[in-house]
């Protein structure tokens, strides 16, 4: 009986720093930074704080994913779909968002300031406390509309649009 038990706690002291290990690999994230990911399929997946720095994403789906503290540094987003994605507190300075989808997506606390925003789809999107340049903001404020569904917050508001 004794020699089951230290056979048994033996097997266990070996399994449990393997399941320690990959569950930390689970929650590192994942860094793509300047990569050509034209077209991919991230929908739907947990992005949290992930790196597409520099990185073309052109045309690729987004759309419900949660990018919390992701940073898009850079990265090329022509025609992209972040539709229904969680953008909060994520780094989109100097991104190229060019026929971007952005329908109901929430970017509240994202750093946007040199960020390009042209031909893109913005309704029910909640911008609340992103900084961009006055050039960008009259731009969007042309565009705004609709009410984002998880924070209830009119899109003009959120953009402190006139």
């Amino acid at each position: 009986m004794r020699q089951r038990l230290l056979s048994l706690l033996a097997t266990i002291l070996l399994i449990v720093p393997l399941l320690l290990a990959s569950a930390g690999q689970a929650f590192a994230a994942m860094d793509v930074a300047k990569q050509v990911l034209i077209g991919a399929d991230y929908s739907n997946k947990d992005l949290r704080g992930a790196t597409f720095n520099l990185t073309n994403l052109r045309e690729a789906n987004l759309s419900g994913s949660d990018l919390r503290d992701a940073s898009l540094y850079g990265a090329k987003l022509q025609d992209a779909d972040f539709s229904n994605a969680d953008l909060r507190n994520a780094t989109l300075d100097s991104a190229i968002l060019t026929g971007t989808n952005l329908t109901n997506a929430l970017l509240e606390g994202a750093f946007a300031f040199n960020t390009r925003f042209k031909d893109v789809t913005i309704t029910g999107a909640d911008f609340t406390d992103v900084p961009m340049r006055g050039d960008q903001l009259k731009s969007l404020c042309s565009l705004a509309d609709g009410t984002n569904p998880t924070t209830g917050r009119d899109t003009r508001t959120t953009l402190g649009c006139n």
